[in-house]
């Protein structure tokens, strides 16, 4: 079934859209259809289908048919690695040539947003080999995305304890000089956990950014004093993938679940692999976290590169598997890939309200478990227009199975 993708014009400008655009004949998940109207960036009315038009300012607004689409808050990316994206097929080390990390960022980045992501947080390597070089690659893939998507960077040093610290801690300072947003790590690779923390959460607060940092979360003791560390820390404690806690006995994670839900920490899980920081074996037990009243999120983790190679970066994806095997109703499970996840990065919440971000993702189904299962064609709107379209044909020979029957088709023709 071949999916071919259109890439809208490129714009770096970052202005939003002030055009009006109509939305015209979208199923909402309650079941509803309507026409949406969009303006300056915002959602400017739902009403019934067939019932807008003019725009706030009376000029006639742009239509889009979306009949047979269901419209949702367009999701977003809460783990990424846009440093080492689809670097699978490679021979050798990595390498940490700047081009060639803009390039691979810039088309992972742009995958994503077919798959309907405008809006990533990407964890990037400082220190070591690479030095600030895969940083300044990405923030500059950052600049030249703006309009298309929202790209933040974590800054993810290898070592700040010790001697070998010094040098950690230096570039991770100078990494949120250059822009990184998000101050993140591994403390697990670190010869002293605690202090690694400690470390992170220490300068997080004397600059005023979130903290992202990953973890297996396979030592209760040591994910307990990390939840006491972080408790009341703003704007925000992020962990994950925290694979570790599903393999733990249930009243040792439950009691870990309660410590995070004290602590006010998000955990985003990644249901359709880990990432090179990360042990790749099972998923955090969203449930068990959920129930405890922790924020969950769901992100991708590595796409195509050496940890997971035949990763997707799809956030429908992660939603269908938490729904297929983690037990989540399709509600809760997109939930975790749209409103948790930008919840997780900060951003403002969205719903197909009047006076709401205009991020929004039309993909091709009357009901949320359908399009979790065959969630083929998309149309992404990002800042009120149109940022990206993918669409799927079904083509079948000729057979005496369909005569008589009238069976679903999608034609060839998209809305435009």
């Amino acid at each position: 079934m071949p999916d071919s993708q259109q890439q809208p014009p490129h714009s770096s400008s970052g202005r939003t859209d002030t055009a009006a655009l109509l939305l015209c004949g979208a199923r909402l998940t309650d079941g509803r259809t309507v026409d949406v109207r969009l303006g300056g960036g915002r959602i400017e009315a739902v009403g019934t289908a067939g019932s807008l038009a003019a725009g706030a300012s009376g000029a006639l607004a742009a239509k889009l048919d979306l009949d047979g689409y269901l419209l949702l808050p367009a999701p977003a990316e809460a783990h990424a690695h846009s440093d080492t994206a689809l670097t699978a097929d490679g021979d050798g080390p990595l390498a940490y040539d700047d081009q060639e990390i803009q390039r691979r960022a810039t088309e992972a980045a742009l995958l994503q947003l077919g798959h309907g992501v405008t809006a990533l947080r990407s964890h990037v390597r400082v220190g070591d080999v690479q030095g600030l070089d895969a940083l300044a690659a990405v923030l500059e893939v950052q600049r030249s995305l703006r309009g298309l998507t929202e790209l933040t960077t974590v800054a993810m040093p290898r070592v700040l304890t010790g001697a070998a610290g010094a040098d950690g801690l230096a570039m991770l300072r100078d990494a949120l000089k250059m822009g990184a947003s998000v101050v993140g790590g591994c403390p697990d690779a670190d010869p002293d956990p605690t202090g690694y923390v400690e470390a992170v959460l220490e300068l997080a607060s004397e600059h005023g950014c979130p903290v992202d940092l990953h973890t297996d979360a396979a030592d209760p003791a040591r994910l307990a004093r990390l939840a006491a560390m972080a408790g009341g820390l703003r704007p925000g404690v992020t962990l994950g993938p925290c694979g570790g806690l599903g393999r733990l006995p249930s009243e040792v994670a439950s009691r870990a679940a309660d410590q995070l839900a004290a602590a006010g920490v998000t955990v985003v899980c990644l249901p359709q692999g880990g990432c090179g920081s990360a042990d790749r074996r099972g998923t955090a037990p969203v449930r068990l976290l959920r129930a405890a009243g922790v924020r969950v999120a769901a992100g991708s983790g590595a796409l195509r590169d050496v940890s997971n190679p035949v990763g997707r970066g799809d956030p429908l994806e992660a939603a269908y598997l938490l729904a297929s095997r983690g037990g989540l109703r399709p509600e809760d499970a997109y939930d975790t890939v749209s409103c948790a996840a930008r919840a997780a990065l900060g951003l403002p919440e969205v719903r197909v309200e009047a006076g709401f971000p205009a991020e929004l993702l039309a993909v091709r189904g009357d009901r949320l478990a359908g399009a979790l299962s065959l969630a083929y064609s998309r149309i992404v709107v990002h800042r009120g227009r149109v940022v990206a379209r993918t669409s799927a044909v079904r083509e079948y020979c000729n057979s005496a199975a369909e005569s008589g029957l009238e069976l679903p088709r999608q034609g060839r023709g998209e809305p435009s």
